[in-house]
This record gives structure tokens, sequence and C-alpha cells, in this order.
């Protein structure tokens, strides 16, 4: 092993030991070594000065200046700062303001007693050595500390060369891992400058400066940037196959919620660039402030985000409903360090229960009486709800009967149903039992003194089942990424966005509607996936580019899946008070005629006849197409085994006629 070697290898011991210990030992070490540094100031001060002192005078002087130093340093607070992260304004503060005071307690108690014509030029010397000694030792210790193996660290471009992108730069030269070696702006006056050491570029020179620099990947510091300005610089990004990853949003850096050091991977909402609409304060709070509020499903990803928008709403108390008994755990944890961030006084009720439990619902309406209820419990996953078909529809229809009725006879004041674009011209048992589910709100709020409305949209993103995870997972793992057809498209929202726009419709409910969000225009499935393996750097591999690294494959669509999904029935659409929020009017059947159909199902399912249930189902939603035939898996095991073949788990049979 070569001597260069040993001395790194040395070095990171030392280094690795004195990162290692604790805050009042760091302290320790380095008052040590600063009672030596001072001596010797006092040494070179009295060398420059000129001073001429006998040895108790010469012992009398460094004693009472090395202990003001030490003392003004402890004063000063550099005892307490954490070398890595100072910056120079502070250090030359510090460094002055450790020096002042034994300058002056030199000069005054032992120099002007002593040699009174060299007081002046001692104290001068003192000053220029000490500043010197605290400036010089601690950027060596920030560079001996901070320092890595080239070897070990990725060089890196950081884009966007304002603040955020000055303090990325610090907070990475503390880094293990990533080296910031060029900067990239839009603003052609900074092209060529330098901040913080670092060279500023043109967008138009991130790819050769890759190749130039061996760059791994893009670091995005543009926390306030507009989604549009982030959708185009990512979008020619992607063309490259430019690793991106960015740090948080301004708001989250300044309310200390997260640090401009948190680095992260593309989130799909830069992606697609949708530009947010300001919430309408009036529409939020008028469902909510003051009010005792109650969400079913309340641990499922929109249930849970409509807690966290309600919080800071003030609401008097919020009950959250939720029958995974883990779910409510996590989600009750999750609001109450919300509550202590925000400092709200918010009484938050957790009830473990099921929506089928009318009683049980009903009775936590009445004693905590309850104003207004969003019922976001339902079975979303179109596959799973296909092989469970009893289950799909006794959870979406008959829970959403029984939780309507559980609020309007223990007394709230207006319950939401949230639903979803697949309850549009279904193809899916998921899909029929939303708009059943639908239809049941529609029929009972003709009879009902409580204001019940519908709110429905699209997918969210980062919802459990949502692609992008998925997509973002099996790039990671290097492919393939599986996309279900080459032309299906989904309409995208963010959860927040979503779960804003799901409050304020409440507020303009006048009983009976059905609102629909607006999702902006549907995106490529195909498209969002090849972006996405972009923006993680790698190409899409395929017969124009057989050498590239990951594959999209096509699976096929999963059982009554479809292509394009639609939020209206009909076109009878109106505007409302919210530009993102319009209200649709369609036709409804009657309260009886919905009693005919619930009675029916609930036969069904007390018999287990899936046959008979999916019939029903199938004749109530007059708009249900299904896509193919039954898929429920225990009733085709039935089947299969009273016709000997118990080997086969899964066997399709004809869907029933449209009577």
């Amino acid at each position: 092993m070569s001597s260069t070697s040993k001395n790194e290898q040395g070095a990171a011991r030392l280094r690795q030991y004195l990162l290692g210990r604790s805050r009042p030992q760091k302290a320790a070490i380095t008052g040590t070594v600063d009672l030596a540094g001072f001596l010797g100031c006092g040494l070179v001060a009295t060398w420059l000065s000129g001073a001429s002192l006998t040895p108790a005078a010469m012992a009398a002087l460094l004693t009472a200046t090395v202990l003001a130093s030490l003392l003004s340093a402890r004063l000063a607070g550099l005892y307490r700062s954490v070398v890595r992260f100072l910056n120079g304004i502070d250090l030359v503060r510090s460094a002055l303001m450790v020096t002042l005071l034994p300058c002056v307690f030199g000069t005054l108690l032992v120099l002007n007693s002593v040699l009174p014509e060299t007081a002046v030029r001692w104290a001068f010397s003192y000053l220029a050595a000490s500043v010197s000694y605290v400036m010089a030792s601690r950027y060596f210790a920030l560079w001996f500390l901070a320092a890595v193996s080239t070897r070990k660290r990725e060089d890196v471009i950081v884009y966007g060369a304002g603040s955020a992108g000055a303090q990325l730069i610090d907070s990475l030269r503390g880094n293990h891992k990533f080296r910031p070696v060029a900067l990239v702006d839009d603003d052609p006056t900074l092209h060529g400058k330098r901040v913080k050491g670092v060279d500023v570029y043109p967008p138009s020179s991130i790819k050769p400066l890759m190749q130039k620099l061996k760059a791994g990947r893009v670091l995005l510091a543009l926390p306030s940037a507009s989604p549009k300005r982030r959708k185009n610089i990512l979008s020619r990004l992607a063309v490259d196959q430019i690793r991106v990853q960015t740090i948080p949003e301004i708001d989250d850096i300044l309310s200390g919620r997260a640090n401009v050091s948190d680095i992260s991977d593309i989130e799909v909402t830069d992606i697609l660039g949708r530009e947010p609409v300001t919430p309408d304060m009036a529409l939020l709070q008028s469902s909510i402030r003051g009010k005792t509020v109650l969400v079913t499903g309340a641990g499922g990803s929109i249930g849970s985000e409509l807690c966290r928008q309600i919080i800071p709403l003030a609401p008097e108390r919020l009950i959250v409903f939720e029958i995974s008994e883990p779910a409510l755990y996590s989600v009750t944890n999750e609001l109450a360090a919300l509550k202590r961030t925000l400092k709200k006084r918010v009484e938050v009720v957790s009830l473990l229960g099921s929506v089928l439990h009318e009683a049980r619902l009903r009775e936590a309406i009445q004693a905590f009486d309850v104003d207004t209820v969003f019922h976001a419990a339902a079975y979303k996953h179109v596959p799973i709800v296909e092989h469970n078909i009893l289950e799909g529809i006794e959870n979406n229809v008959l829970g959403t009967l029984s939780a309507a009725l559980a609020a309007s006879e223990g007394g709230a004041k207006s319950f939401v149903l949230i639903s979803t674009d697949k309850a549009v011209n279904p193809t899916n048992v998921m899909g029929a039992t939303k708009r059943c589910a639908e239809m049941i709100l529609q029929a009972l709020n003709e009879t009902s003194k409580m204001t019940m409305s519908i709110v429905r949209f699209g997918n969210v993103l980062a919802s459990s089942g949502s692609v992008v995870p998925l997509f973002q997972k099996q790039i990671r793992e290097g492919g393939p990424v599986t996309v279900t057809h080459r032309d299906i498209t989904r309409y995208f929202m963010t959860i927040p966005e979503a779960a804003q726009l799901v409050v304020q419709a409440s507020a303009m409910a006048k009983g009976g509607d059905v609102f629909v969000l607006d999702m902006g225009k549907p995106v490529k499935i195909v498209d969002l996936a090849a972006r996405l393996i972009g923006l993680m750097g790698m190409s899409v591999r395929n017969s124009e580019n057989p050498e590239g690294d990951i594959e999209i494959e096509f699976v096929g669509l999963r059982p009554a899946e479809k292509l394009y999904e639609e939020l209206l029935i009909g076109g009878n659409v109106t505007g409302t008070e919210h530009p993102r929020i319009l209200r649709a009017n369609e036709a409804f059947v009657t309260w009886a005629q919905i009693t005919e159909i619930v009675q029916n199902l609930q036969q069904a399912i007390t018999d287990l006849d899936c046959e008979r249930a999916y019939s029903i189902l199938l004749s109530a939603v007059e708009e249900y197409r299904p896509a193919s035939d039954m898929h429920d898996t225990v009733w085709a095991q039935r089947l299969a085994a009273m016709a000997g073949d118990g080997d086969h788990t899964i066997v399709e049979f004809p869907t029933p006629p449209k009577s």
C-alpha cells in the first residue's frame, strides 16, 4: 500500500472519529486546539510589536490574553456552531468578536502598565494574528471534515442559480454523495458569472457539460418556478435522457417542513405541469370552520388527504372513521403531528368501524352532533372488485346507503359522496357500483332533509394503485415498465388539489348535486412512462432504439378496463362560482325504485348468489356495458367444482343479458 493511500486512510479515520464525538466532546477538542492557537498568536504579537517583557510579565500577558480569547470565543458562540456549516460572514463576525476583548484586556491590564509605548502596536499585532488564526483554523476544519475522496462523490449540475441554487451548493459541499461542478440558469445575465465559486452556463450547455464534466445528474433548484416552466424544462431534459432530481417546494422550505438539501426524484406533477387554482377560502371554510366533520374511509389516500386539508380550516372536531386498524392508527398519529405543527386546537376523534354497521355509525353521528360527512370509504381497484363482486357491491352500494341513512337519521346537515370518473358509462363492476351509489344519493335527497351531493373526479397522483409509483419502481429495478395498452389515457390530479376541490364543492351543494372536477387534459399513459424513463437518465428500448435501457411492455387491458375515461353522463353541465368545479345535471331514479334495487341486492348477497347480484346491478345501472364476462373468483371456482374441474381457479362465464 502506498504512503498516499495510508495517509488518506488515516485522515478518513480521524475524520470519522471527530464527526462521531458528542457536542460537548467536540467543544472540548476545539477549545484545547484554540488554547494552543491563541497562545501562539500572543507570542507572534509580542515578536511583531518588538515588546521587551520580563518572564513574569510575559506569563501574565499570555495567560490573561488566552483566557480572555477562550471566554470571548465561548460568548461569541464558536463552540456551539457546527463548523461544517459556517459561512464566511458569520465566521468573520465571530473572529472579530473573539479577538476584540482580548486585545482591550491585554492592552489595558498588562501592557499599559509595563510597556505603554508598545501597547497599541501589540494590540494590532494580536488582532491580526488571532483573526488570521480563527479564520484559517475554521476553514481548515471545514475543508477537512467535508473532504471526501472524489471517487466516492458524484459530480452534478445544479439547474437554477438563484438563492435556492446557492443554498444547494452550500449544502452539497458538506455532502458525502454529490459535488456541484456547474450551474445552469435561464437568465442570460448570469451566464459566465460565478455563484458560490461555481460557473453559470446556459441551459443549451447541459448535454455537452455532462459529457465534459462527467456529471451524473441534474439537480433542479427552482422551488418557486411555475408548473408550466418546470414542465418545459423537464420536457427538454427528458428528450436527452438526463437524470433529474429536485429540491422541495419553496413553501415547504420556508415552513421548515423540508430542507433545501432534501433531494428527491421528479414528481409526475412536474411533468404534467398543471397550474394550480388558488382555493376560495370562503368556500373552503363554509362547511368546515367551527363544525364537527366526519370522514369515512379516513385511512385511505383520499380520506386521509381530506383530513389533512380539513385540520387547517379549524373545525371544532374531526372524526376519522376507518375499518382498518393500522390505517386508523397511522392517520391519527399523522393528524396529531399536523395539529402541533399548525398549532390548531382541533379535537380529533378516531373511530374504528365499518360503514355497513349503520347503527354504529348513526350512534357516532348523534353522539358527536356531526354537521358534515365526507364519504370516502370504498373499494376502488378495478381488477380486485371485478374478482370479488359480492364484496364490491356490498361495500360500495349498500355501504353508501348505510352511511347516508345513518347521517340523515343521525341529524347531519350535509353528506358528500366521493365518486369516480369510472362511474360514467361504466364497463366494470367497480364503476357500476359507484354509479349505483350516486343513484342512491340522488334518490335519497328527495326524501331527506340533509343536503346530499356527489363529487366525481378521475385518477389522483400517488394514491394507492396509482401507476406513477409503480412505473418509478419498475424503472429503478431495470424494467420493463408495464402499460396495459398503447392508446390508454387517463385524467390526473394531485391528491391535495382533489381534496381541496371536494371541500369547496360541498359548500356549493343545494341537494342532489353532481359536481365534476375539471381534470385538465387527459394524459397518454405510454407518454407518461417514456418521460419518467427519460428523467431518470435512461432511454426507452424499442425497435428504433434496440440499445435503450428500459423497455415499455404492453400487457393488455385488465378485465373490464376502459381505454378512455369520461366525467359526464350526457352533456348537460353548468359552471359554478369555482373555475374548476362544474355542476352536472343528470337524470336519476326515484327512491321507490332504488329501494327495490337495494332489497334485491341485499337478498342476493345474503344468498351468496353472485350471478343474481351481478344481474341486478347490470339492470339497475342503465349505462353499464361490461367489457367482458364476469370474473368473480369464488363463483367461478364453485362452477368449476360443480363441473368436476376443480383445478381451474378462474372460469369466465357469460354476462347475463340486459333486461
